[in-house]
């Protein structure tokens, strides 16, 4: 009889986990950040001690799991719409390489060892660090990289248009309608000049959701509205 509770308390724990990692969405399986860690953690740590612990109540665990999946889902909204206690929540990515240059400093704050970027480097199929121009500890600790110009995957339209351009980093200058000021200042962009881009192409900044200078020096813009009459969801 105790095996048969055991069992039951088992599954039901799964299916109570299965339904809430639906619930949360598919970013949590993605890309996850600090707190849908620290979630996934004490979820399935409560779970587990539900399904083996016979003296935890049903119901003492529907309302810890109620909590914890609320609060994430919260957490989730807020960093939504306000970016800002998203950047203090979660941090934002850090530049470990600049115009193939190792930011010591910069591993130093990640507790990274140059050992552990020339592995995570090597899993992107790149062994020699030399041949990167910039890359990136995103917050969810993955690494971006992007190769030196001459390495990278040439294209018929950069035959074309970009030869003999100098590269550079993409710089994010609007995310959500909201207008990055000091992305604006550190990259020596002015606000006159984004709106004058924005004007030629009949937009306001209101409109606007997405906007970045890319590592062509074009400027592209995202739409709140995107006119797509029936978009695609990849179930």
């Amino acid at each position: 009889m105790e095996h048969l509770v055991v069992l039951i308390r088992s599954f039901s724990a799964f299916l109570i986990l299965l339904v809430i990692a639906r619930v949360l969405g598919k970013q949590t399986l993605s890309n996850m950040n600090f707190h849908e860690f620290v979630t996934a953690v004490i979820l399935g740590a409560t779970a587990a001690n539900f399904a083996f612990n016979e003296k935890i109540k049903v119901v003492h665990l529907l309302i810890a799991l109620a909590v914890f999946t609320f609060t994430s889902y919260v957490l989730s909204k807020l960093f939504l719409k306000f970016r800002t206690f998203k950047m203090w929540t979660e941090g934002t990515p850090t530049v470990l390489i600049e115009g193939g240059l190792i930011l010591e400093n910069n591993l130093k704050k990640n507790n990274m060892t140059l050992d552990s970027l020339n592995q995570q480097l090597r899993q992107r199929d790149i062994f020699n660090i030399e041949d990167v121009e910039y890359a990136l500890l995103e917050i969810n600790g993955k690494l971006s990289v992007q190769k030196k110009k001459e390495l990278q995957t040439v294209t018929l339209k950069d035959l074309k248009l970009n030869a003999g351009k100098a590269i550079q980093f993409p710089i994010e200058l609007v995310i959500d309608g909201q207008l990055l000021i000091e992305s604006l200042k550190s990259n020596h962009i002015s606000e006159s000049w984004l709106m004058s881009q924005l004007k030629v192409r009949g937009k306001k900044l209101e409109d606007v959701f997405y906007a970045v200078k890319g590592s062509n020096g074009q400027l592209y813009v995202d739409d709140y509205r995107d006119n797509i009459q029936h978009p695609i969801d990849v179930e």
